[in-house]
Order: structure tokens, then C-alpha cells, then sequence
């Protein structure tokens, strides 16, 4: 098991239970470093990886994502006290979305608490957090245990990811709503019967589910999943598709569109729940958690700058981008952390943090964007409205799935 002080850049890559697969499914060979594991960027083209996520049924390896097991009789406690959200109304079968935060209200970093029975909770975060969680709880009685290499864990993403299921022999997966979890057994001729956990979450703001098993049972279930999804457009899909996706939803990234304050060099660079527009997660009437009084504060002063959808001008990504008050392009008022065109919106899209002064819907701002022309570069300076978030939210992500396709 891999330890939090360990500095893991130096260790060889650890291989999922999928990796063998993912392998023969590999035109590319496009693998890139997550949280200690080798993961897929792109398996053959990420357009056509894309679309399987918005037109049928995609596969993302979800193995890397860190998860603890915290339990005792002090769990619920120790995670009230930890993040922004009450998760006194959690019961067993649900899952939350959930952040925290530093004394000072800045993010430390956010993921998802599965309540798996009474006294025991399973936390789910991009980035290892062992210390953070430890030094947290000193005064409770919780026990908190890194497990994630003893769970794979397989997304099933796409408006057909419920019937491929189904058909894989999950009988009974049509009934779970958003954001609950439950325990299956896919049963097929000939194979040993497998016991899984399924959640209907995931990170694409899609029709989807996400399935947390033994380590010996990945190969037998990602076979099963591509054998019966193999005449209907399913396929695996790397980060780079996922990410178009996840955008497109209006999901944050951490590095990308927040830097844990644990890990900030710079001042000012450290972002709050409210200046990432996740206030609804923040519930100061739960009682004290980490954080509360220096968030109050902010809340009645309101943020300096928060983040915002962005409907840029072109095709062209706005990535990284400076924001400008005018098209003169001299006074800074922000810039863009996340960018990508979207095929199924048809529209140019970028997450970004602006000054207050200009996050109400309709605001206009100027993207500063470089175009590479016959191996020269060009200074364009583009408009860019700020618009709703989420900019795709269909309605399958929440209604009750159909059966078959």
C-alpha cells in the first residue's frame, strides 16, 4: 500500500487490475501518471472516444482514485467536523459530494463519502490526503485506512451505460437513484458469480454509474461489459475524452481548476467553496467544521472573484487564457483554467475565475488567445459571455433509466 509520506514521483508507476487490458485496447500508447498508477490518456482517438461517452456507453478506469476506509464510533463526527457539508442525514446506500478546508476557508480538496453501514464510511479523493485525514481527527475515535489498492473501480459512463449493465446481468441497477450505492452480483454462465458495489455517480454529468469491485474480478467484468457492449458502440475511454466531458458539465478538476491550499506556492493562487461557486456545499448550520469562521467572514464581505462559465468567440480553446475588462487588453480581470470545444453544445467552452465585478450572467469579458498560422503565432483577443453552469445537463442524468437499447 502505498504511504502519504512517501514522495511517489520517484516510485515506479503501479499497474491497475485493468492495465493488461487497457493495453490491447491501445492504439497510442498514450499512458500518463495518476495519483502513483499508469492510466490511459487517449486509446485511439478521442473524438471517437468522446461520443461513446455521450451517444452510448464508455469505460473509464477509475482504479487510482484514492479511497479510505473511515469508521468507529466517532466517524460521523469526525466527518462533519472535516467538511463544509452536513452529512448528518447520510444513510447507508447514499453518497455526497463533499469539500474542505483549511482555518483560513481555503479548499484542501474535494471527493465523495459513500455511508456503507452504520459507523463506516468510504471517502473518495483524487489526490492522497492520509495526513490531512489524520491530523484531522486527533480527539475522535475513528479509524481511518488507506484501501486503495484492495477496490478497482471501473466508470460506466453514457446514455446506455443502465441497459449495457442490465445486459451484463446487474439485474436490479435501473433502481438506483442519483447518488445512491448498492450491492450486486453479476452472475453469467460459465464464470463464478462476482459481488460488486454500484454507485450511479460519476464525472461526466451523464447517465452513469460506477463500479467498485475485487481486484481479481476487473478483467472478468471489463470482459463481460465490452462482449455485450461490442455491437453497440461502447468502448474505453482515456482522460482526454473524459475531460471534454467533465467541462461540458461543469465539473472542477483539482490542479486544474483549484490547487489544495496545502500545496499553494503563491499567495493568492489558494481558492475557496464560494469563490468556486460550491457554496451550496458550505452548511453553517451544522455546528463548527474547519474552516466555518473564515468562510462566514467571505460570505458577508463576498468573495473577491469567483468562477464562472465562459461562451467564447471561434472554435479555438481558450486554454490558460488572460481575461481582459476590453478588447484593448490592459486591464487583467481573470483567467481561464479549463477550456474546450464542445461538440455536442456546438459551442466554445472555458471554466474561469473572474473579479466580482464581472460573474453576473450576460457580463462580457476578453479572452486573450494565440493561434499557431503556418508555423507562426498570432495574438487574437476574442469575447467571451459569461453563461450558466452546467452548459450540458441532459435530462437522463436524473430520470429513471430505460431498460433496454
Amino acid at each position: 500500500m502505498l504511504t502519504e509520506s512517501a514522495p511517489h514521483y520517484r516510485q515506479p508507476l503501479l499497474k491497475t487490475p485493468f492495465h493488461e487490458r487497457a493495453r490491447e485496447w491501445s492504439q497510442l500508447d498514450s499512458f500518463v501518471p495518476w495519483s502513483g498508477y499508469s492510466t490511459v490518456d487517449v486509446f485511439t482517438s478521442v473524438e471517437q472516444e468522446y461520443f461513446a461517452i455521450r451517444n452510448a456507453s464508455s469505460l473509464y478506469d477509475l482504479t487510482p482514485m484514492v479511497k479510505y476506509r473511515i469508521c468507529g464510533t466517532d466517524a460521523l463526527r469526525f466527518l462533519n467536523r472535516l467538511v463544509t457539508r452536513d452529512l448528518s442525514k447520510l444513510g447507508p446506500g447514499k453518497v455526497a459530494y463533499v469539500v474542505w478546508c483549511d482555518d483560513a476557508g481555503q479548499l484542501i480538496d474535494d471527493g465523495t463519502v459513500f455511508c456503507i453501514g452504520a459507523q463506516e464510511y468510504r471517502l473518495c479523493t483524487g489526490e492522497r490526503q492520509l495526513d490531512w485525514l489524520r491530523a484531522s481527527a486527533i480527539g475522535f475515535a475513528v479509524e481511518i485506512q488507506e484501501i486503495t489498492e484492495d477496490i478497482a473501480a471501473l466508470a460506466v459512463q453514457g446514455p446506455t451505460s443502465c441497459a449495457l449493465l442490465l445486459r451484463a446481468g446487474l439485474t436490479g441497477i435501473e433502481r438506483l437513484r442519483p447518488f445512491e450505492h448498492g450491492e450486486f452480483t453479476l452472475t453469467r454462465a460459465g464464470r463464478e458469480p462476482m459481488s460488486l458495489m454500484v454507485s450511479r455517480t460519476g464525472f461526466t454529468g451523464d447517465l452513469g454509474y460506477e463500479l467498485w469491485l475485487r481486484p481479481a474480478d476487473a478483467e472478468p467484468v471489463w470482459d463481460v461489459l465490452l462482449e455485450e457492449g461490442s455491437p453497440r458502440a461502447v468502448r474505453p475511454v482515456g482522460s482526454r475524452a473524459l475531460n471534454m466531458a467533465r467541462i461540458e458539465a461543469g465539473f472542477l478538476l483539482p490542479n486544474v481548476d483549484f490547487i489544495s491550499a496545502a500545496h499553494t506556492l503563491y499567495v493568492g493562487t489558494e481558492r475557496s467553496p464560494l469563490e468556486l461557486g460550491l457554496g451550496w456545499l458550505v452548511d453553517f448550520g451544522k455546528g463548527h467544521f474547519t474552516g466555518r469562521r473564515a468562510l462566514l467572514a467571505e460570505q458577508e464581505r463576498g468573495p473577491r472573484r469567483q468562477l464562472v462559465g465562459l461562451d467564447v468567440d471561434g472554435n479555438k480553446p481558450a486554454h490558460n487564457a488572460l481575461l481582459y475588462s476590453d478588447r484593448s487588453a490592459r486591464r487583467e480581470v481573470g483567467s481561464v483554467s479549463s477550456a474546450t470545444w464542445s461538440p455536442t453544445c456546438k459551442r466554445n467552452l472555458a471554466l474561469a475565475m473572474v473579479e466580482a465585478a464581472y460573474v453576473s450572467v450576460g457580463s462580457t469579458v476578453w479572452a486573450e488567445i494565440y493561434l499557431n498560422r503556418e508555423l507562426t503565432w498570432q495574438r487574437r483577443v476574442v469575447r467571451a459571455r459569461v453563461v450558466e453552469r452546467p452548459f450540458f445537463a441532459p435530462a437522463r442524468r436524473r430520470s429513471t433509466p430505460p431498460a433496454l437499447y
